[in-house]
C-alpha cells in the first residue's frame, strides 16, 4: 500500500504447505546458528527467511529463542508438538519451531524427503553448539541425509566483549567464549553501533579464543548467503582450505582472562593409525594430558591434517569434544615432505606439552 511503512520483522507471507519428493540419495547441509540473546540470530533467519535468494531453505528455530520469527512461527503451529507444523513462506523457505535439539524435526522433515537446498538450525542463547554438531555424528541413519555444513556464531558487537569476559564460577566455561571456540564463522553484527576501537577490540578477541575462525561483518543481520552457506567445514572438501589456514595461523594468548585459546603446531614424519587414535583418545576421552601448572587440558574444536603411515594421501582430522573422524583429503604435502598439522582450540591448552605428546607417537606402533 502506498505511502505506508512495512516493519522489516512483519510475518513473512504464509502459503499451503507443498513439498516434493526430492532426489533419493543427495545429502542436504545442515548449518548451525548460535550466539548470545540479542545478538541477532532470529534477525539473520527472519532475513533469510524473506530474502529472494533461489534456494529452499528449511529454518528451523529452537523454542527459547528471542525475536518476531519464532513468536510468530509459534503461535501459528499452535504449540504441542511443534516439529509437526511446518510453515511454508512464498519464497520457498519452511520454517518451523521446537522444543528440544531440533533433531526430531529434521527427522520429521527427512521423511518427507523435501526438496530442500539446506537446513539452517538455531540454538538457544546458552546452548553448547558442540553438543547440538555431536549428534548429527552420532545418529547415522539420519547422516545418510543430512551432513553438517558448520557452525555460525553470531555476535553483538557492543555488547560482545562483555559478554566473553563474564566470569563462571570455576571450572564453567564462559558461554559465549564457548561459542566462537566452536564456530567456523564469526557474525559480528551491529557494527554501526561501535568505534573502529571497538570492534578491533572484539576482532582481537575473536582471533585469540578461535585462531581459525573466519569473521564476518554487517549490520542489521544482513550477509550474503554465498558466505554463510556451503561452508564445508567437516568434509575433505574443506582440505585444501585447511592446509592453508595451517600455514598461516599464529598461536594466539588468552584475553581477557580467558582460559580458552588456539594452539598449533608442524611436525615432519609418519604416525600409524592407531598411535593416533591413541593419542587423540588421551586427549579427548580419557584426558589425560595436563598443561605445565598441572592443569587438565580440555579440547573443544580439533582440526588437522595428519600423515598416516601406509597411506599415499594426507588424512584431514576433525574433532568437536569427544568425538572426531579421520576424511582422506588430497595430498597437500609441501614439497613431498610428509608433514602433520594441527590446531587445537580449548581451555588450559599448552603448546610445548602437546607436540611432545605427538612426537612420541610418530612412527609407532600401537
Amino acid at each position: 500500500m502506498d505511502g505506508v511503512m512495512v516493519d522489516e520483522d512483519d510475518c513473512p507471507e504464509l502459503v499451503p504447505i507443498d513439498v516434493q519428493p526430492g532426489p533419493s540419495g543427495v545429502q542436504i547441509p545442515v548449518t548451525i546458528i548460535t550466539g548470545y540473546l540479542g545478538a541477532g540470530k532470529t534477525t539473520l533467519l527472519n532475513f533469510i527467511l524473506t530474502e529472494q535468494h533461489n534456494k529452499r531453505i528449511a529454518v528451523i528455530l529452537n523454542e527459547f529463542g528471542e525475536g518476531s520469527a519464532l513468536e510468530k512461527s509459534l503461535a501459528v503451529s499452535q504449540a504441542g508438538e511443534l516439529y509437526e507444523e511446518w510453515l511454508e513462506l512464498r519464497n520457498g523457505c519452511l520454517c518451523c519451531s521446537v522444543k528440544d535439539n531440533g533433531l526430531k524435526a529434521i527427522e520429521n522433515l527427512m521423511e518427507k524427503k523435501g526438496k530442500f537446498d539446506y537446513i539452517l538450525l538455531e540454538t538457544t542463547g546458552l546452548a553448547d553448539p558442540g553438543a547440538v554438531a555431536s549428534m548429527f555424528w552420532v545418529d547415522a541413519e539420519l547422516g545418510s541425509d543430512i551432513y553438517l555444513d558448520g557452525i555460525v556464531t553470531v555476535i553483538d558487537a557492543k555488547y560482545g566483549l562483555q559478554q566473553l569476559k563474564e566470569e563462571k564460577v570455576e571450572g564453567l566455561t564462559n558461554e559465549a567464549v564457548r561459542q566462537v571456540a566452536l564456530a567456523d564463522l564469526t557474525i559480528v553484527n551491529k557494527t554501526d553501533l561501535v568505534s573502529e576501537e571497538q570492534l578491533n577490540q572484539v576482532r582481537d578477541t575473536v582471533r585469540s579464543i578461535n585462531g581459525l575462525v573466519r569473521i564476518l561483518e554487517t549490520q542489521r543481520s544482513r550477509v550474503d548467503l554465498s558466505e554463510v552457506l556451503d561452508l564445508h567445514s567437516f568434509d575433505s572438501k574443506d582440505g585444501a582450505n585447511l592446509a592453508e589456514k595451517l600455514k598461516l595461523m599464529k598461536p594466539t594468548r588468552p584475553h581477557l582472562d580467558q582460559s580458552i585459546l588456539t594452539v598449533t603446531f608442524k611436525v615432519a614424519g609418519d604416525i600409524s593409525e592407531d598411535a593416533l587414535n591413541v593419542f587423540i583418545q588421551d586427549l579427548l576421552w580419557e584426558k589425560m594430558f595436563k598443561n605445565k601448572e598441572g592443569q587438565l587440558m580440555t579440547v573443544v574444536r580439533l582440526k588437522g591434517i595428519v600423515s598416516l603411515q601406509g597411506n599415499a594421501h594426507q588424512v584431514m582430522l576433525q574433532g568437536v569434544q569427544e568425538l572426531y573422524e579421520l576424511n582422506e583429503t588430497p595430498q597437500l604435502w609441501e614439497e613431498d615432505v610428509r608433514t602433520n598439522r594441527l590446531v587445537f582450540i580449548g581451555r588450559n591448552l599448552d603448546k610445548d606439552v602437546l607436540q611432545e605428546k605427538f612426537l612420541s607417537t610418530l612412527a609407532q606402533d600401537v
